[in-house]
């Protein structure tokens, strides 16, 4: 395949490779750009084109990069973004604060008393009004792909442990801790007189505290759940415990009357802002990271 030097005129392109690769396919960036499959497939064939390389596998197999295609997804992404960093680095001689700020976070932080991300948000929004802030609400597996994918500039959520290629700022520490619902007719387990745990099943979800629970704290296993949600509702059934933050819990407990399990195991995890260590940081994410760092001390 013979290449050809980008120019210019090839800048859309590479935004349209970056969604369509960011998005996993050509149906999802469909949404994303509003293009149709085809003009999404014929930019990302002048991309190809243009390095002489073949960046991506689309058809029946699905949509899968190239060796060469993670790579020119990567520095694509890094020219991109210095390019969106011209207009608010200018602005900010003028002393100016512009420009997009995107945030990831997880879910049902709000609920939380010491969460101040709304604060430092609305503080943002009156010293510096032209910073266009996107707020996504992510799983924790999908929040440290986006950071390191740079489809978010800030990231928070809760650390179980450190990872090198990222700074962590503590903000605050939830807690977690097994609920279940007294009812009549009680759970399908039963608590003697010690206390302890006799036949509970425990809502299973891919989690480090409900792994340790389920091996030193004697819990049975019980059904698979996908989220806070999921392990909330069935613990409403009143036939299973669940492992849940405490500041979650207790908005269901006036409804569900959510109860903490006698000789409950106790789980704290901080919650941090997270940045990449490697990116700098524009003059937005930086006024409110210094923001969100004030309004949680």
């Amino acid at each position: 395949m013979k290449k050809m030097p980008l120019d210019e005129r090839d800048l859309r392109s590479l935004r349209v490779f970056c969604a369509a690769a960011q998005a996993s396919g050509f149906a999802a960036a469909e949404r994303t750009l509003l293009m149709s499959k085809a003009s999404i497939s014929r930019h990302i064939n002048e991309v190809e084109a243009r390095l002489g390389l073949k960046l991506c596998e689309r058809g029946p197999g699905g949509f899968q990069l190239t060796e060469g295609g993670q790579v020119a997804l990567r520095v694509s992404l890094q020219a991109l973004e210095a390019l969106e960093r011209i207009k608010p680095e200018v602005d900010a001689v003028r002393g100016v604060l512009s420009g997009p700020l995107v945030l990831g976070m997880s879910e049902h932080l709000m609920t939380h008393k010491d969460c101040k991300v709304a604060d430092a948000l609305g503080e943002l929004n009156r010293i510096a009004p032209l910073v266009t802030p996107t707020l996504k609400v992510m799983t924790f597996g999908d929040l440290g792909t986006a950071l390191a994918e740079r489809r978010v500039q800030i990231a928070i959520r809760g650390v179980y442990k450190r990872v090198r290629a990222f700074r962590h700022y503590p903000l605050f520490t939830e807690t977690h801790r097994v609920y279940y619902r007294p009812a009549e007719g009680g759970a399908s387990g039963e608590i003697d007189a010690h206390g302890e745990v006799c036949e509970w099943p425990l809502v299973y979800r891919p989690h480090p505290f409900v792994e340790d629970a389920l091996a030193t704290h004697g819990f049975r296993q019980g059904p698979e759940a996908s989220g806070l949600e999921a392990v909330a509702t069935l613990v409403a059934t009143g036939r299973y415990v669940g492992l849940l933050p405490e500041h979650y819990a207790a908005q269901l407990s006036s409804r569900y009357e959510f109860a903490v399990l006698p000789q409950s195991p106790s789980y704290d995890i901080p919650f941090c802002a997270i940045v990449e260590e490697s990116r700098p940081l524009t003059r937005s994410a930086e006024a409110f990271l210094r923001l969100l760092l004030e309004a949680h001390r």
